[in-house]
């Protein structure tokens, strides 16, 4: 069974409401193949991205770059992982409260790095998240889940 993980730093009630979209998303019955394992960034660890198939991260965006427990995750994986999981898809969601460009390019350096490949456009959310932000981050789920099967 393929597996995705979803990997997130959730600091608010905003960043709740992307994650439980991601994760109806990605839950979707008709998805039912793919397993999908949920891990908070400051606790997912290198054999969790060996054992996924497919990646999806969620972060704020803080002081104009990604969370430090996001950044921590990678720092942790990227040499364990970094030949094993070249050519896996990944997905992105981002909150931040005025601008999320700087978490988006320091993300985008590092899964660039990892030999990650891009399947849907990252999922940009300035502010309280709105109707269209939660249906974003759920067809993000969906599509990330898809992507493995």
């Amino acid at each position: 069974m393929p597996r995705l993980l979803v990997v997130h730093h959730t600091t608010s009630p905003a960043l709740d409401e992307l994650l439980q979209a991601v994760r109806r998303g990605a839950g979707d019955p008709e998805l039912a193949a793919v397993e999908v394992r949920c891990r908070p960034a400051l606790t997912a660890t290198a054999v969790d991205v060996l054992q996924a198939d497919g990646y999806l991260l969620g972060t704020p965006a803080n002081l104009g770059y990604m969370s430090g427990a996001l950044k921590h995750f990678f720092d942790t994986v990227y040499y364990p992982c970094l030949e094993a999981t070249r050519g896996r898809p990944y997905g992105l969601y981002v909150h931040g409260n005025n601008d999320v460009d700087g978490a988006l390019t320091a993300v985008h350096r590092i899964v660039t790095g990892l030999g990650w490949q891009q399947v849907a456009e990252p999922v940009r959310v300035i502010g309280s998240p709105t109707a269209a932000d939660r249906a974003a981050c759920q067809d993000l789920g969906g599509v990330l889940a898809a992507s493995l099967i």
